[in-house]
Formats: structure tokens, sequence, C-alpha cells
């Protein structure tokens, strides 16, 4: 599924929309107004061991970048900035959770802002800071990272994407790089977010669910085809693809937004903090479900094309019922986000 794929049909017939969201629409510009002013810069909320980790994060997310520039040979390149980086979601509103009894812990949620489109190709530029930032002792919360420039962020607060609309609203400011224009005028300032349009929200939320869901249930439906032919790696590249499109379909009806990211952990984690109900579809608690799940994950690369993966029917099975609960959950949240976008 690729990154400009992901969205799908943009505008099908949709069913009227009630008066009461069009008198709406005065609150939410007020809300939405607010947020635009600034983004807050303390996270006095957390604890000071997680300031910590976000203090750590910062310095090796500057570094790693620092080192691929530096090997850059376009000028355009060796200029890169990063211009921000925001912490959102379930830590920036201090509502995250940490339950070591049920296996679920909530992850840092990052936007990082940067000064040219090249620079969010996150093979290119970000692989090895997440893997670096993995692997760091002093880290003991899972970063979820995603980039993007100000242009396109500011692009989607003007459309009303109520994704970024909500990251200025609520986020931390972690990072800002001060530069100012001759005037004494911020030169990376956000565009004021403009609140979205009721039946342009509805609308898109619908295509994408009817769109996105089905694409899940069609991946599922060739995961059990394959399975019946015993052409095992076949299955769990579907059925990755099945988990794949059922998040994007949650995320875009939710959010009118999804990340650019094929790993299924990354989607898991901004669904799970929008609706902590799609946790139930991965048994964390249960021994095998880590192994299998990652089997999962490696599925989309490695299940192509390295010889030496190899699935069982067994996990196969087990995941299949995972996903099959995961589609029911996120059926459920989907359409009675719809039904309060109507009401």
């Amino acid at each position: 599924m690729c990154g400009e794929c992901h969205q799908g049909p943009s505008r099908p017939a949709c069913s009227a929309i009630s008066q009461a969201v069009l008198r709406s629409i005065p609150e939410i510009c007020r809300s939405w107004r607010k947020g635009s002013e600034s983004v807050r810069t303390n996270v006095d909320h957390l604890p000071e061991r997680k300031k910590a980790e976000l203090a750590r994060i910062v310095d090796i997310l500057h570094e790693e970048f620092a080192d691929k520039i530096s090997s850059a040979t376009a000028a355009r390149r060796k200029r890169g900035r990063i211009l921000k980086i925001i912490l959102f979601g379930s830590y920036a509103r201090g509502e995250w959770t940490e339950d070591s009894k049920g296996g679920y812990f909530s992850d840092f949620d990052l936007l990082i802002i940067v000064s040219h489109q090249d620079f969010t190709d996150f093979p290119a530029y970000w692989n090895a800071a997440e893997d670096r930032l993995m692997r760091d002792r002093s880290i003991e919360t899972v970063p979820q990272l995603i980039v993007h420039t100000l242009d396109d962020v500011n692009r989607q607060l003007k459309e009303g994407r109520y994704f970024f609309s909500d990251i200025i609203r609520d986020g931390a400011m972690l990072y800002e790089l001060k530069e100012t224009r001759p005037n004494g005028t911020a030169r990376h300032r956000f565009a004021d977010p403009v609140p979205p349009d009721p039946r342009a929200a509805l609308e898109m939320a619908s295509a994408y669910f009817a769109f996105w869901n089905q694409n899940a249930k069609n991946s599922l439906e060739m995961c059990g085809a394959a399975v019946r032919l015993e052409k095992w790696n076949e299955a769990a590249f579907n059925l990755h693809q099945a988990t794949e499109r059922a998040y994007t379909a949650f995320l875009l009806t939710r959010t009118l937004y999804v990340p650019k990211d094929h790993n299924i952990k990354h989607l898991r984690s901004h669904a799970e903090d929008l609706e902590p109900r799609l946790r139930a579809a991965w048994p964390r608690g249960r021994k095998p479900y880590k192994r299998y799940f990652e089997l999962l994950k490696r599925a989309y690369v490695e299940a192509r094309y390295s010889p030496h993966y190899e699935i069982t029917r067994e996990e196969l099975t087990w995941l299949e019922g995972c996903l099959v609960h995961l589609l029911e959950l996120v059926d459920e949240a989907c359409r009675e986000h719809l039904d309060r976008l109507v009401l």
C-alpha cells in the first residue's frame, strides 16, 4: 500500500447532515482559534523520569539527523533542519497508560517537522535514529515518530484536518528552531487551523471507512485462500495487509489522517491511543503473542522476499483469529464515530 494511496476515494455521496452539526460551527471555530495561538512549551505534568527520556530522545534525533545531512552532497540537503519536535497523543494529554498486568504501555508520539520534503523519507533519514532509540537503555517508553514538512502541516491545518489541529491544541513543543524574519515575526509559524466543514468531514470519513474496511476484508479472504492452498508465506503477507488496512480504515475515519507507514506496530499504537477498545484484539498477556505479532510485522517484506521467513499454519490461525476480532472492533468504533458526525 503506497503512501500516496492511503486515502482512497475522497467524496462519495453521503447522507444528509443534521442542522445540529451546522449550528455547532461557531463553537468549533472558537475551539480551533484558541488552539492556533501556540503550542504549549512545557511538560510539567509528566514525571521526571519521563521528562528525562524525552530529553534524551530529542538529543538522539538531532544527533542522528546531523549525521545524515553531514554526508549529503546536495547543498539543499546539507542545509537541512529540524524545525520542531512536538509530543502529542496520550502523554501530551496526560492520559497515558502503564499496565504491567495487562501488558499495555502507551508510547511517546512525536511529530518531527523538517525543512524540506526530502527529509520526510523515513528509511533514508530516520531509520537509524529509530533503531538507536530502541536500543538506548535510558529510554523505557517506545517513541513513535511521524515526519512532515511545515508546508505540509500548514496545508492540512488550512484544509481542516483535525489530526493536526488536535496536535496544535493538545501537544507540547519539545524543540523549536527560533528564527525570525526581517520584520521580527517568527519564520517557522503554524498556519491558523481552519475548522473542519461538517459535510466534508462526514463525506470523507464515510468514504475512507467504506473503502479501507472492505480492502481489509478482501485481504483477509485472500489470506484464507492462500491457507487452503498451503501457501503459508503468501497467507502471512495478506494477513499483514488486512491488519494494515484495518488500522488505516480506523485512523482515516477517525482523524482523516494516517501516517505513511507499513509498520503495523506503529499504526496499532496510533489507533489504540485514540480508541483503547482496539487493544482487546491482541491478547498481550498470553505467551505466544509477542513472537506471533513480530512474525506478522515482518511479513510485509520478508514473507515476499526472504527465503528464511517461515510461519506455520498454527501461527497463522492464531493471528487470523486476532484479525477477525480487530475487524469487528474497528467496524464498531468507526460506525459509532460516523453516527456521532450525523447527530
